[in-house]
């Protein structure tokens, strides 16, 4: 891990700052930010826009120490400040969205005070820092400690809800919102967090009666949060297995991805069997369609 960013309240800015100074960090002044703190590990910049951002080599203990900082900071305060997440949360994420082979996986996780500690430790993040072969075994302590959805938008009908709606957000907006339904369906909770793809208001117009009510957050970056980060893990798992059902199914490797291999394979699937056989296992408004 090389880069972090995120965004927080500027009434966060004097924290931050005297937690570096506390790290031994140098303080400088930078154009359009508060400071810059620099040390021989790391550079880290809060701007006034509220934007926070940390480069290094390898930056993974400074981005643990500075959100296990501000959760600290948050529950000591006897409740949440307005730069931080509630500790029982349900984070949404997505997998398969730019892949032309294999369904729209949407998956969402509630973590609360009795997993969070758990998830961290275990090293849940972010799917895309996770090698592909450690993602079931992360995926099943995900699953065997926390209350979880996943909604497999298989290949035909992702098609077919993509030719109605002519649009991927919506798409994802109605995704998010069935997961979230599903877990409010099995406990309470008042918060929910997704990464930013379009206006929040397209997730909260699906919701349905049990999640009208939900305080919904789209973050950019928001897979850095714990939450939103297992249910990225447990997307990607269920995508995995997706993808090989389709490789046994019609005795083709499927790559992952839109590239040359995928066209490579498309085309094998063509050939053996029909191209119409493609809206089974493809997202078939992908320009790579075009290219088979």
């Amino acid at each position: 891990m090389n880069n972090y960013s995120n965004k927080f309240e500027l009434s966060t800015e004097q924290k931050l700052k005297e937690f570096f100074i506390k790290d031994g960090a140098d303080i400088t002044a930078q154009q359009y930010a508060f400071w810059r703190a620099k040390t021989k590990s790391y550079a880290a910049v809060f701007y006034k826009t509220g934007k926070f951002l940390i480069q290094g080599s390898d930056i993974s203990e400074i981005v643990s120490k500075v959100e296990k900082f501000l959760n600290i900071s948050t529950e000591a305060a006897g409740g949440v400040e307005d730069f931080r997440t509630p500790v029982k949360r349900i984070g949404v994420d997505e997998s398969g969205k730019g892949d032309f082979f294999g369904p729209l996986v949407i998956a969402g996780v509630l973590v609360d005070e009795n997993n969070i500690e758990l998830f961290k430790k275990s090293g849940v993040k972010d799917c895309k820092m996770v090698d592909d072969k450690n993602i079931n075994k992360l995926s099943a302590l995900i699953k065997n400690n926390s209350t979880f959805s996943i909604v497999t938008i298989n290949p035909a009908k992702y098609n077919e809800l993509y030719a109605k709606l002519k649009n991927l957000n919506l798409l994802l907006a109605w995704g998010h919102a069935r997961a979230i339904e599903n877990i409010l369906e099995k406990a309470d909770c008042s918060y929910a967090l997704s990464d930013k793809f379009g206006d929040e208001k397209l997730i909260k117009n699906a919701l349905l009666k049990r999640g009208q009510n939900i305080h919904l957050e789209q973050r950019c970056k928001a897979e850095s949060d714990i939450a939103v980060a297992a249910a990225s893990i447990i997307a990607r798992a269920q995508f995995l297995k997706c993808i090989s059902e389709i490789s046994t199914k019609y005795g083709v490797d499927i790559p992952k991805g839109a590239n040359d291999r995928v066209i490579e394979a498309a085309r094998t699937i063509s050939s053996k069997y029909s191209k119409s056989e493609l809206v089974n296992t493809s997202k078939i408004h992908f320009k790579t369609y075009e290219q088979v």
